[in-house]
């Protein structure tokens, strides 16, 4: 079984790389993979509703489509090795299929999560830098082109990963048994060729990214702290607040594999078993990272957590007849419902009236926070 792993690595930390696969693919994915994937396919469903379609719910939803794509992936290696306890021989047929193509797809869902992350962090910077300019800027239209720009570059930019790795049929001579196993193709045996993509390829999903993240990022940040200090909050700083949030899992649990893939050039199949041992925890940071961000959504955005709420436990939120939020929430939901009036809340006094902009109902909750539809 994955003949090509004893061959390209000294045999020194092989207990060690065994341990972090055993960690990490037999108990951490599962977990990570299933949560995520649920809390992504509830999120898609939540901004799909038309009155969350905004621009920044957009970029969210296709970012949640591509962390999906990752997570099926990651859930895929999960078999492999759960297989490869019950039955090595399913296993090394599964992976000697799956290995070419997983690898692809790994890499097409990395670098669309990266620039997706990029250009609503982008948006968001224009939101609150630029307010003014905002309005034709940020539109859903434009964000929908953006997102399928994305997506056919960096699937563009990714085909050479396709091409890396080849199926081939190994016969012991011993035992005349058939396994597959997994190898470079020649394309890939190529130094120029193998130097100049990683090279551009880690500059594409993980440096570039990185550095655009981190620098509108500290200007988003700052124009905050002004508004915090000048008590002038943003309709939407909530909205702004998640997303710099997000930024940051993405920064944290991208950089290791950044740095352990460009400044130090390893690989995974090609390397030793202490470089695949670290392997297996940096991509468990990426998974993490293709995860967490339904977390974020209910903890930061009021206004997701609320249609959640209406979507998934309408009965027992709208029902609550106790509160002035409830009797606020249940009658928002029934006036804005056809995105034409809009609801405040005032001490105990409900007021409602038309809005000109079906698309961006606002409220106010009873902290007198207000917030929008986006």
């Amino acid at each position: 079984m994955f003949n090509h792993m004893k061959q390209h690595g000294t045999k020194d930390y092989e207990e060690f790389y065994t341990m972090a696969q055993q960690i990490t693919g037999l108990y951490l994915y599962p977990i990570i993979c299933i949560l995520g994937l649920t809390g992504n396919m509830l999120s898609i469903i939540v901004m799909a509703q038309s009155k969350l379609q905004t621009s920044t719910n957009v970029y969210l939803a296709a970012l949640a489509c591509s962390d999906s794509i990752k997570l099926l992936n990651d859930l895929l290696y999960f078999i492999v090795i759960l297989l490869m306890k019950i039955d090595p021989v399913i296993a090394n047929a599964l992976y000697g299929h799956l290995y070419p193509y997983a690898h692809f797809v790994f890499n097409v869902a990395m670098c669309n999560t990266a620039w997706l992350t990029v250009s609503v962090t982008v948006e968001r910077y224009v939101y609150v830098c630029f307010p003014t300019r905002a309005k034709t800027l940020c539109t859903v239209r434009l964000a929908r082109k953006v997102c399928a720009c994305v997506f056919v570059v960096m699937t563009g930019l990714a085909i050479p990963n396709a091409l890396r790795y080849k199926t081939v049929e190994i016969i012991d001579a011993k035992t005349n048994v058939t396994t597959l196993d997994v190898v470079v193709t020649a394309l890939w045996k190529d130094d120029t060729f193998k130097i100049v993509f990683t090279w551009v390829q880690n500059l594409t999903r993980s440096v570039i990214p990185l550095l655009v993240l981190a620098v509108f990022n500290a200007s988003i940040i700052q124009v905050l702290r002004r508004s915090r200090a000048n008590r002038k909050v943003p309709a939407r700083k909530r909205i702004t607040v998640m997303l710099v949030c997000i930024v940051f899992v993405f920064l944290i649990c991208v950089t290791p594999d950044a740095i352990l893939s460009t400044f130090f050039g390893f690989g995974y199949n090609e390397a030793s078993f202490v470089v695949r041992g670290i392997r297996e925890y940096t991509d468990t940071l990426l998974a993490v990272n293709s995860a967490i961000n339904f977390l974020l959504y209910c903890t930061f955005n009021k206004i997701f957590r609320l249609n959640f709420m209406l979507i998934f436990c309408r009965r027992c939120y709208i029902d609550n007849k106790h509160s002035d939020v409830s009797r606020f929430n249940k009658l928002k939901f029934s006036k804005e419902l056809s995105g034409k009036i809009s609801c405040t809340l005032k001490g105990s006094t409900i007021i409602c009236a038309k809005t000109t902009d079906s698309r961006r109902p606002c409220f106010r909750s009873s902290s007198g926070d207000k917030g929008t539809l986006v």
